[in-house]
């Protein structure tokens, strides 16, 4: 196996960068559908929970990070303290959750070029992207984390801006216009979009061992950088469904017709009119925060495969880092090749929802291993210790669990393609250990 690590270069600020830029793409896109299945009251809910949960989870994710500082993530959280077994069962979880949710964004990306050149088709741009992202991550971290501090800033920049031009034109009575059209059924079934907001976060974890000094740099990263979501959250929710109700950002003409992907766009267009400048500037800026997400994602993935081949639970090779960019390169284009093949199967709303039980599986996982960490090892060096334990890790295990078993009642198919991922990868892996 190399003896070859992995470089330290990553100071708060950039994890911060890091960490938003994971996220931020959330902030806009795929959100607004959640409005069709809750309307205004039964969104807000989903979120304010949600969002409850990724406060919590943020915290106790952080002792975990620092105690552990290492690229697996929860991976190496549950071996140390739950065993083998469950480990795999979380590093799957993580697999799943960062190497899908990267291709919904590639094609998100392609449909952006594609309203500006025609010709080029959506695919064809979302290869390219991927080719191109996954290039830069090969290359460094240092690279990469420059990149995405940059692309992070202007995006958080453009979603403030956008919040200032709409603003003037908020009405409350917008908020309650048919708020709850299908009840607690609404609010549930809007779940997975409400955890879209903030989805990827924890991949500020995987680069714990690329950090200057992860005890003291991972805590500060994630939170500045759950603050910054959270207020981006309810600043984008209510500036855009006060402008013209939630079914103005839903629907691509008035009240009916296709659901649209473009929340703030379709916003914007009833302030400033579609010909306005700065309805065109949103538009073209609006792609920093897609290629925000989809950098930083690749970025985490690369990462968490890294650390499962070094341990060879998954293929050996993809635990190599490169001798010349001491960066996970295997790994990366592992990731990128189950990219592309997600990306042609063209079923991009599978594919988050897909992501989205991973990242629930691995929430709980986590937390199971934080609270079994607290009580085997009370000794292990902690710089950082969660508040209000065991409340947080309690809150994230109870609103995790029922968001898991929502997410199978409303998407039993995924659900039992994600149960057969794991369930065949686990088979796999108890035969080749053998």
């Amino acid at each position: 196996m190399s003896t070859v690590k992995l470089q330290k270069t990553l100071t708060p600020f950039a994890l911060w960068a890091l960490g938003v830029g994971y996220v931020i793409s959330g902030m806009y896109f795929g959100w607004n559908l959640g409005l069709e299945k809750g309307g205004t009251l039964g969104m807000a809910i989903a979120t304010v929970v949600v969002m409850a949960m990724y406060i919590t989870f943020t915290f106790s994710y952080s002792e975990l990070a620092c105690a552990i500082p290492k690229a697996g993530g929860v991976f190496d959280y549950a071996e140390r303290a739950l065993g083998k077994d469950i480990a795999f069962i979380a590093g799957i979880a993580q697999t799943v959750e960062f190497v899908f949710a990267p291709p919904a964004i590639a094609f998100a990306i392609g449909a952006y070029f594609n309203a500006f050149f025609p010709d080029v088709p959506i695919i064809t741009s979302a290869v390219v992207v991927y080719l191109l992202f996954t290039g830069l991550n090969i290359i460094g971290v240092r690279a990469a984390a420059t990149f995405e501090i940059v692309i992070t800033v202007l995006a958080v920049g453009e979603l403030l801006l956008f919040v200032g031009i709409v603003s003037p034109s908020f009405d409350a009575a917008n908020l309650v216009s048919n708020a709850f059209p299908n009840g607690w059924g609404g609010a549930f079934a809007a779940i997975p979009f409400a955890i879209w907001f903030f989805l990827g976060i924890e991949g500020i974890a995987n680069v714990a061992e690329e950090a200057k000094n992860p005890q003291r740099d991972i805590k500060k990263g994630f939170g500045w950088a759950i603050f910054t979501l959270a207020m981006l959250c309810v600043l984008v929710f209510v500036s855009a469904v006060g402008v013209a109700g939630w079914e103005a950002i839903v629907y691509q003409s008035g009240n009916e017709g296709a659901t649209s992907d473009s929340p703030l766009p379709l916003a914007l267009s009833r302030v400033t009119g579609d010909n306005h400048v700065m309805y065109h500037l949103l538009i073209t800026v609006g792609l920093f925060g897609l290629v925000a997400s989809f950098h930083g994602l690749i970025l985490a993935a690369g990462r968490s495969t890294y650390e499962m081949g070094k341990a060879r639970h998954f293929p050996a090779f993809l635990g190599i880092v490169s001798p010349r960019f001491r960066t996970p390169a295997y790994a990366l284009l592992g990731n990128m090749m189950l990219g592309l093949l997600a990306l042609f199967s063209g079923r991009t709303g599978e594919i988050i929802t897909l992501s989205v039980f991973g990242a629930l599986t691995l929430y709980v996982i986590a937390m199971v291993a934080l609270i079994k960490l607290r009580n085997r090892e009370p000794e292990l060096h902690r710089p950082f210790r969660v508040p209000l334990y065991p409340a947080f890790p309690i809150i994230v295990i109870i609103i995790g669990s029922i968001s898991l078993i929502s997410m199978l009642v409303y998407n039993w198919g995924i659900g039992l393609v994600y149960g057969l991922v794991l369930f065949v990868s686990f088979g796999l892996f108890k035969i080749i250990r053998k």
